[in-house]
C-alpha cells in the first residue's frame, strides 16, 4: 500500500509524462526527461515504472479514468444496448485520437502484451455496465466474466481495438469506425439488457 506522498509522486510523474506526450508524442516521453520535469530521481521513476511502456499504460489508464468519470456524469442515452456501447467506444476513440501516438502505444501493449495491463478488461467491464441495465440505474454490480453477456461485451471490445488499429494505420477514419462498430454491436448485443 502506497503512502499519500508516494501516490502524489506517482500522479506527478504520470501528469508530467502526459504533458510531454501531448507536446511531442510518445517519443517526447523520455524517461530521463520525465524524471527531471517531475522532480524525481531517475531511479525513483524506474521504481514506479520499470519501462516506458509501463508509463504509457499509466497515462492511458488515467485517460480511461477520465472516460469513466465522463460516463458517470453523462451516461449514454441511447435506448439500446448496442447504441450505449457504441457511444462509449466512440468517446474512447475520439479521446485517444487526440494523441495518436499514445493510442498506438496502447494498442501495441494490448496486442503484444508488452506489459501487464487491465485496460482491455476495464473497457469490457465498462461496456457490460452501460450496455446492460446497470448503465441506466448505475448499479450493475460485479460482472460474471463467464456469462454470455460479458463475453459478447469482450468481443465488441476486441473489435474496437482492431478498428482503432485500422485508424492508426490510416486504413479507416473515425466515421467508418463508428459505422462498423454500430453494425457489430447491433449483431452482438441485441437484447443484452434483458439478460
Amino acid at each position: 500500500m502506497r503512502s499519500r506522498s508516494q501516490n502524489q509522486r506517482r500522479r506527478r510523474i504520470v501528469q508530467t509524462a502526459a504533458a510531454l506526450a501531448l507536446r511531442g508524442g510518445v517519443e517526447a516521453m523520455q524517461m530521463r526527461t520525465v524524471a527531471e520535469r517531475a522532480g524525481v530521481a531517475l531511479g525513483t521513476l524506474y521504481r514506479y515504472f520499470p519501462s516506458k511502456m509501463d508509463l504509457v499504460v499509466a497515462v492511458v489508464t488515467e485517460e480511461l479514468d477520465l472516460l469513466e468519470s465522463s460516463i458517470e456524469r453523462r451516461p449514454p442515452a441511447a435506448p439500446t444496448a448496442a447504441g450505449r456501447a457504441v457511444d462509449v467506444l466512440m468517446r474512447a476513440t475520439r479521446g485517444l485520437m487526440r494523441e495518436p501516438e499514445l493510442a498506438d502505444a496502447l494498442v501495441r501493449s494490448l496486442i503484444m502484451a508488452e506489459v501487464k495491463t487491465e485496460l482491455g478488461q476495464r473497457i469490457t467491464d465498462l461496456l457490460w455496465r452501460v450496455a446492460g441495465d446497470g448503465g441506466r440505474d448505475g448499479d450493475a454490480g460485479e460482472p460474471d466474466r463467464d456469462a454470455p453477456a460479458y463475453v459478447l461485451a469482450g468481443s465488441l471490445a476486441s473489435v474496437w481495438i482492431f478498428e482503432l488499429l485500422e485508424v492508426l494505420k490510416g486504413h479507416r477514419d473515425v466515421e467508418q469506425v463508428h459505422e462498423r462498430l454500430t453494425v457489430t454491436a447491433e449483431r452482438l448485443l441485441p437484447g443484452l439488457s434483458e439478460e
